[in-house]
């Protein structure tokens, strides 16, 4: 067998031209066979049901003052908790998830001891990080995937469905508020990307798997609270979560883009700099775990 054709942990052949693939496969199986990450998945797909039954409890009994749009909207047309389920997790529970998955997808096999013989040929570190960061990528849009998809079943089962009332109160078709549901969450899951790479540097700044989950999970959460100051209105436009809840704007008649396409190109900006530093650190750190 040549030096080319060199098979490290887990089956991965990051000397090969087709190394990339094979990484990705198997940082995808890495990530989604850990019980953890069903955990994760589970929680968001549970979240949506809780939303659309407490929704249905308070439009079946007493009513008093009123609530978001979007929730208002969810008592006429089920297909409205999916971007009521959205709207709750973007904030808290889906960077959460990712931040734990982000955090851990280097410093977590520094700490079980793997990515030392994974990091054996140099070559293969930088598609070892691109195929960590695809994966991570992946799993935002699959953990999108499980809040949109129970969110739309839960819609079903508790509430009408039909024309859909947009918040700009023009009526479009189910089929059509359908498409606008996948391109919201198609444009939620990219407004993660951002927190991937972010998650992504901090995992190659420590061997523990544990810290750098933390640590990346505390930062989503202080980015959050300055976002919420108006005080700071000189820097909250770059914040990476300020622009997180602009697919709203996809709710109106014409879609509104500036909002979303500030998003993504934040994302974009951050994923640069980011995977940027992540690579420049896991390219040139010696890892001894």
């Amino acid at each position: 067998m040549s030096q080319a054709e060199t098979v490290d942990v887990g089956g991965r052949r990051p000397q090969t031209a087709a190394g990339f693939l094979a990484l990705f496969r198997s940082e995808l199986h890495l990530t989604f066979r850990r019980l953890r990450t069903k955990v994760l998945l589970g929680i968001l797909a549970v979240l949506p049901v809780l939303i659309g039954v407490i929704v249905k409890l308070n439009t079946d009994g007493p009513r008093e003052g009123g609530g978001p749009s979007f929730i208002a909207q969810t008592t006429q047309n089920g297909l409205f908790l999916v971007f009521t389920a959205l709207a709750v997790a973007l904030p808290v529970f889906l960077p959460m998830t990712v931040g734990v998955v982000a955090g851990d997808a280097v410093a977590g096999e520094a700490a079980t001891g793997t990515l030392r013989y994974l990091l054996v040929a140099p070559a293969g570190r930088t598609r070892l990080l691109a195929a960590k960061f695809t994966a991570g990528l992946m799993f935002c849009l699959t953990a999108t995937a499980a809040v949109a998809g129970a969110a739309l079943a839960a819609g079903a089962a508790l509430f009408p469905l039909g024309e859909v009332t947009l918040i700009s109160g023009d009526t479009i078709g189910f089929a059509d508020a359908l498409l606008r549901a996948v391109l919201v969450a198609g444009v939620v899951a990219a407004s993660l990307a951002g927190l991937v790479a972010i998650g992504l540097f901090v995992s190659t700044l420590t061997g523990s798997g544990i810290a750098a989950m933390a640590a990346t999970v505390g930062l989503v959460i202080t980015v959050q609270i300055l976002d919420a100051f108006p005080q700071l209105d000189a820097i909250r436009p770059f914040l990476f979560t300020h622009y997180w809840l602009s697919f709203s704007d996809l709710l109106r008649e014409p879609m509104y883009w500036d909002g979303v396409l500030k998003d993504l190109g934040l994302q974009a900006a951050y994923v640069a700099v980011f995977g940027s530093a992540a690579w420049a650190r896991f390219t040139s750190r010696d890892i001894s775990a």
